[in-house]
């Protein structure tokens, strides 16, 4: 068994050995994208590895998992994402509940929650880096000091997230995020509206990568981030840590 593995049966057990499961077991927020194209009508949406992965593995971690997006409803999935034969068996639930995403409403608190985790895909760039209640909901876990996990693309949804004297959440915090050299290697620098690694150096971010499309996850306090698809593992893991050492 993996180390995800061994966090995740680590978490049930402890969540299935009292009798108040339904107040122990982890209760995380995923918070997804609804867009799904670019700004030249290109598909894009949410990498499905990136919340295939770790919503499978808190579930089995015995979360109480909450998925919500900016409009609710279906969450778009980026077609270059799609599941390999390989995956369709073990990404089938996580990818069913896309389809029903509870719509972004101030009902949805922070204080509901003990972490809120982000996917990527080159959506997040289009609505979760702008939208002004994303922000306001990040800040409220930001500032009660809950893990806030994210991959790839999601930490653009950390932009305008501040801390209570209004410093962004991000200055001084080791960090990464998919870097320039990744997004020419795709080909697609020309179609992001601004590049994430910049932006979050601009705000004071000590951003840090490994190489190009390989795993590299980091955490810093209650940060957590992943640099790629391939680094969804590491970060589900780095946050199944925080969830046991906090419950």
């Amino acid at each position: 068994m993996n180390k995800v593995g061994v966090l995740a049966a680590t978490l049930a057990a402890a969540a299935l050995g009292t009798a108040a499961h339904a107040q122990s077991a982890p209760r995380v927020l995923v918070l997804v994208t609804s867009v799904d194209k670019f700004a030249d009508g290109k598909p894009t949406g949410i990498w499905l590895e990136e919340f295939a992965v770790p919503y499978t593995a808190l579930m089995n971690a015995g979360a109480q998992v909450t998925v919500v997006s900016p409009k609710g409803g279906q969450a778009p999935i980026d077609p270059r994402s799609a599941a390999k034969p390989e995956q369709e068996e073990k990404w089938r639930a996580a990818a069913e509940v896309l389809h029903t995403t509870k719509p972004l409403t101030s009902a949805i608190r922070a204080s509901d929650y003990d972490a809120i985790f982000i996917p990527g895909g080159h959506g997040p760039l289009f609505d979760l880096a702008t939208d002004s209640a994303v922000a306001k909901l990040i800040s409220e876990f930001a500032r009660a000091s809950k893990p806030v996990a994210s991959v790839c693309h999601g930490p653009a949804a950390l932009l305008n997230v501040t801390l209570a004297d209004g410093t962004p959440f991000v200055r001084g915090k080791k960090l990464t995020a998919f870097s320039d050299s990744e997004e020419k290697a795709a080909g697609l620098q020309a179609e992001v509206p601004f590049s994430v690694q910049q932006r979050l150096v601009a705000l004071g971010g000590e951003y840090t990568q490994g190489p190009d499309f390989a795993p590299y996850a980091l955490t810093d306090g209650t940060l957590i981030t992943g640099q790629n698809p391939a680094s969804s593992e590491k970060v589900v893991e780095l946050l199944l840590t925080q969830l046991h050492q906090l419950l």
